[in-house]
């Protein structure tokens, strides 16, 4: 039986745990060398990156919030065993500065940056529109959206050719949830602002893409959303399951490594069948 959560919810008190690759993931050095930050990489999708990166030879930071600090120690532990470099910096991503103090502090402890993943998000509930305050519209935008022009902004001084540029946005940035309205608007302004940066910077030689995810296990689901909605998450894929972090993890490794070379501009559906327009 899922148990239900409170904001923003916890990896340590899934039920039933996520999978996010730890006995799965098998490297093979596509990434080795590079220094990647990732947004949200304490759990879900997020952790689930970091352990493949870690395990395809990259060093990374891990931006999370306060409350999750068990969760983002159990991502650094995964990230050590894979003989990588794991930088942990608490904050809120809502926050400007705190945007720019996650760049500068990953090019100072890990030397550079040469993949920047935008993970982190928001989302709630609401049957209607009315039920929206100002200030949780605000915070849902300054989440998800404006973090990551913050952190493109910030990280561009120190992004060269064969850079990465990753954005997750989401199935419904254009199969809205009627209940999800400010997130829905978030992960289109995600996948557009992936597609113009790809335009922007690609004679730069910094590629940019987002990934649009379906129903992903993670703990944002039993946080955000009411039982009933729960215990039928996923269900409605043609695949009729939900996700696995770890069946999100090899789309971000392609898009942040050589593999990748020639792919700018995409946006990546794993969505259990689910299509993007």
């Amino acid at each position: 039986m899922t148990e239900q959560q409170q904001p923003p919810g916890s990896d340590q008190q899934l039920t039933p745990a996520a999978d996010h690759g730890e006995e799965s993931y098998r490297g093979s050095g596509k990434l080795t060398g590079k220094r990647a930050v990732i947004t949200g990489g304490d759990s879900g999708i997020g952790k689930a990156v970091a352990i493949a990166f870690a395990r395809e030879g990259a060093d990374v930071l891990i931006s999370y919030l306060p409350d999750e600090e068990d969760d983002a120690q159990d991502t650094k532990r995964w990230v050590e065993e894979a003989g990588r470099t794991a930088v942990l910096l608490p904050g809120d991503v809502s926050d400007p500065a705190y945007c720019r103090s996650v760049v500068a502090t990953a090019v100072e402890r890990l030397g550079g940056l040469d993949v920047l993943v935008n993970n982190a998000a928001y989302q709630m509930t609401h049957e209607t529109i009315e039920e929206i305050s100002d200030e949780e519209w605000d915070h849902t935008l300054a989440t998800n959206l404006s973090a990551y022009f913050h952190l493109v902004k910030a990280a561009l001084p120190h992004l060269g050719p064969g850079s990465a540029i990753i954005g997750s946005s989401s199935v419904n940035s254009d199969n809205p949830k009627p209940d999800l309205a400010p997130y829905d608007v978030t992960k289109a302004g995600v996948a557009n602002l992936s597609a113009a940066l790809a335009q922007l910077l690609g004679p730069r030689g910094i590629r940019v893409n987002s990934v649009a995810p379906g129903p992903i296990w993670t703990p944002l689901i039993p946080s955000t959303m009411p039982p009933e909605e729960v215990e039928q998450f996923g269900k409605q894929t043609p695949l009729g399951r939900p996700g696995q972090p770890a069946e999100l993890a090899p789309v971000y490794v392609l898009l942040a490594s050589d593999d990748g070379s020639y792919v700018s501009g995409a946006r990546v559906a794993v969505t259990g069948g689910t299509p993007i327009l």
